[in-house]
């Protein structure tokens, strides 16, 4: 949920960070002591006192003009208006976004899940890469449905997917590269058998998994 808080953190980092830019920031400079004054005295004038003081002390009390900052001039229209409308507004928008994106095939949503692919194939490392820098991960189907999710973009690009299952450190052994045991499998007959050799997992045209090597190109399938 959007938060008045965290809208306002963006400029107090950019108080901070001006500053400490400034070569003397107030409260770091050292003010000469002033000279005890009678109470006929002013402060102002006094012939006891310096110009260079009385010109300091003109600065402090009169500060030269300056432009004022951003964050100075009232919080924007934007931040204005109630937050409920604002988050209403970008539910609505995404809403918008998620149907035209699964209207031209380019996402397909199960459950909390959304699975995406651009079309492009890479080496499991790549691959991973790829999903991770988008925000997400390569795909992994933890049940038949999310599993069907993947294989319709297995089908539409007619090429085998990366999924995001590797071979333990026991050989023949598999588990989702979060290092948790795998909680469903579709292997496909007699597979796994690469005893070692094989350690990324693909997925053929038909929805079952194989094991291979990991250094082919395959279907890049992120989850979100």
């Amino acid at each position: 949920m959007l938060s008045y808080s965290s809208c306002m953190l963006p400029a107090v980092a950019a108080l901070l960070v001006t500053c400490h830019a400034l070569p003397e920031c107030p409260g770091n400079t050292e003010l000469p002591e002033i000279p005890a004054l009678s109470q006929r005295d002013g402060l102002i004038g006094q012939s006891h006192l310096s110009n260079g003081f009385r010109g300091q002390l003109g600065s402090l009390v009169s500060p030269p003009r300056r432009n004022r900052l951003p964050w100075e001039n009232g919080l924007p229209n934007s931040l204005d208006t109630d937050p409920r409308d604002v988050i209403a507004d970008l539910k609505h928008r995404l809403c918008r976004l998620e149907g035209v994106l699964v209207l031209n095939e380019k996402i397909r949503k199960v459950g909390d899940k959304i699975f995406a692919s651009n079309g492009k194939k890479a080496d499991f490392a790549s691959a991973l890469g790829s999903c991770e820098e988008a925000g997400g991960t390569l795909a992994t189907p933890m049940n038949e449905e999310e599993n069907k999710a993947v294989l319709s973009f297995v089908k539409q690009y007619n090429q085998y997917a990366y999924l995001g299952i590797k071979e333990s450190e026991t050989p023949g052994q598999f588990k989702y590269i979060n290092s948790m045991p795998l909680s469903y499998t579709q292997w496909y007959q007699y597979e796994p058998n690469g005893k070692g050799t094989e350690k990324c997992v693909e997925m053929y045209t038909d929805g079952s998994w194989n094991d291979k090597r990991c250094n082919l190109n395959r279907l890049i399938i992120c989850e979100f």
